[in-house]
């Protein structure tokens, strides 16, 4: 089902270079009905915004800062984002920022049964991150939006991508274990979700793979079997846990 969001966007704390990348990667979870940005639009460190608003439909709602040492476009965004809870009007929120000041708007926006997608940079705290059912890194629409550079400027790139280490493969094998039937399989979308629930930052992209697939099949200690489906021509993905062998020879 294609939801309705809110898109609010803390234009104080959000970098403007991959905006389009951005509402390209949201357009994936719903129709962005509601898009605003918040921030002071008179100090001239907004102004690389102001060029793209227009171009994405994105309303700038003006928010001066009356102290000093006090961000009044956290107040605003969080105001305006009960308004619109109340409204009925969307489905779900996109809050766009990397202040750990919105952890307790994600909390309480889910506790209303909406879904909360986060976007921000890996700088932004652990508590804001897992208040969201979905939390993308910047970073990573950063890596898609040079797509088109030299194969050198690619592998560049690539070195930012994280690696799995052996505490995340014994996580993701954990899950399966949490799904697999008797035989140790288990439905790969099923993981996915499952993975996606217990770590909202989980993104295959972040390790360098654009899907689940290969992501699993490149850790050697999983198996992966295709399947017909029942229901129409796509084939179905299971996984499971490599069975040890012993090295023992049997006399």
């Amino acid at each position: 089902m294609n939801i309705n969001l809110a898109v609010l966007i803390d234009g104080d704390n959000i970098p403007s270079a991959h905006v389009k990348e951005m509402m390209e990667e949201i357009a994936k979870y719903g129709n962005p009905t509601i898009k605003r940005i918040y921030g002071d639009w008179t100090k001239p460190n907004l102004s690389k915004w102001k060029s793209m608003l227009l171009e994405n439909a994105i309303t700038p709602i003006q928010q001066y800062a009356y102290t000093s040492g006090k961000n009044a476009t956290d107040s605003a965004m969080i105001i305006d984002a009960m308004d619109i809870l109340y409204s009925e009007k969307v489905n779900g929120f996109c809050l766009v920022s990397s202040d750990s000041d919105f952890t307790r708007l994600a909390t309480r926006l889910r506790e209303a049964g909406m879904q909360v997608i986060g976007i921000g940079e890996k700088k932004t705290p652990t508590p804001f991150i897992v208040a969201c059912d979905k939390f993308i890194y910047i970073e990573i629409l950063k890596t898609k939006s040079k797509e088109k550079e030299t194969e050198e400027d690619k592998d560049v790139e690539k070195e930012e991508f994280d690696k799995i280490t052996p505490k995340e493969t014994k996580w993701i094998a954990a899950t399966i274990n949490d799904l697999s039937d008797d035989d140790g399989w288990a439905f790969l979308g099923d993981v996915g979700s499952l993975l996606q629930k217990k770590k909202p930052n989980f993104d295959p992209r972040n390790y360098g793979f654009q899907k689940l697939t290969p992501l699993i099949k490149s850790i050697n200690t999983f198996e992966i079997e295709q399947r017909d489906s029942p229901k129409g021509r796509n084939k179905l993905i299971f996984v499971r846990n490599r069975v040890k062998r012993s090295s023992r020879v049997k006399k």
